[in-house]
């Protein structure tokens, strides 16, 4: 099956994602720099968010440029992760009005979980569909990282309701391990 159709509908499906994320964000009513600052707290959940939709689709581009077929359960599993990065404006929103409460926080953190299982079990279907000896089986490897950020998403949603500081500092720490696109796919296919 060609992964063509699979690039073009995911991208699309990023490019309104990341669209309807700022269309929630609202111009102020009042025009000084207060009113502006207000906006603050959902400013940066929104810069927040489009970050992590940012590395999730490069990610996804050099998983894709590595794979070199796709199959019935590869579109699933894919159409499984847009389904959980689809859910990110909806609760950036409910973030940006209440960052400072556990419960938002914690259930935001649920979405970058599932998301983070869900890219994890895109990667395991690209690798049914792929010899053992493949670039792309070489280049995942043992898959530390996707492994490591569930593990550290599950720690931050339980930190929530600690302190909802902790949690964002450990969405952060995900997203820097991320921010680079991933560095094993690229050396194999240099």
């Amino acid at each position: 099956m060609n992964k063509g159709r699979l690039e073009a509908f995911s991208d699309g499906v990023l490019a309104i994602i990341i669209t309807i994320m700022v269309l929630e964000l609202r111009v102020p009513h009042d025009t000084t720099f207060a009113a502006l600052c207000s906006l603050a707290p959902i400013f940066l959940c929104y810069a927040m968010s489009f970050i992590f939709i940012g590395i999730y689709w490069t990610n996804h581009h050099h998983l894709l440029q590595a794979a070199q077929k796709v199959s019935g359960p590869v579109l699933w599993a894919n159409l499984h992760l847009l389904f959980w990065l689809s859910l990110i404006p909806f609760f950036t929103a409910w973030l940006g009005e209440n960052g400072a409460a556990a419960l938002p926080v914690a259930i935001y953190g649920g979405v970058l979980l599932c998301a983070g299982i869900a890219y994890f079990i895109l990667t395991r279907s690209l690798l049914g569909v792929h010899d053992k000896n493949s670039k792309l089986a070489i280049a995942i490897g043992q898959d530390f990282k996707g492994k490591i950020s569930i593990v550290i998403y599950a720690l931050a949603i339980a930190l929530a309701f600690v302190h909802p500081a902790f949690a964002y500092v450990l969405y952060g720490v995900v997203a820097v391990m991320w921010l680079v696109p991933d560095r094993r796919i690229e050396s194999v296919f240099k």
